[in-house]
């Protein structure tokens, strides 16, 4: 596996452990804000991988995966976490404080499929290696 490639999942592994200890400390918003950030890493690893180009600039999960071989039952996920890039952090954007908007139920089910998205990514490059 590709340095570049190892960088970036290591990264996305660790946007989600910061995530399941923001989790842990209640501060759901960053939870969130972490897996979609997770994710993104993620993506853009195994983009890198698959493409050996460099990394797009893009922030969008959905786009990311329609370059990738990710399934598509995904997909659905990815378009739900992809705008929590902005709404975790602002309030203008969210409409409310994003410590309010975020709770533990609905963050939960975020990490969950996340893990299980990020999961899926690992094991496929440590497949394709």
């Amino acid at each position: 596996m590709r340095k570049e490639v190892k960088d970036w999942i290591a990264q996305a592994e660790q946007d989600y452990q910061a995530a399941e200890y923001n989790f842990k400390g209640r501060l759901f918003s960053y939870a969130t804000f972490l897996c979609q950030q997770s994710l993104e890493k993620a993506l853009k690893a195994l983009y890198i991988h698959e493409k050996k180009l460099k990394s797009p600039k893009s922030h969008s999960l959905i786009f990311l995966a329609k370059h990738t071989t990710l399934p598509k039952q995904f997909y659905s996920f990815l378009g739900e976490l992809t705008p929590t890039f902005i709404t975790t952090r602002y309030p203008d954007v969210a409409g409310d404080l994003p410590s309010e908007i975020y709770t533990s139920e609905y963050t939960s089910e975020l990490m969950e499929k996340s893990k299980e998205v990020l999961e899926w990514i690992k094991k496929k490059l440590s497949v394709d290696s």
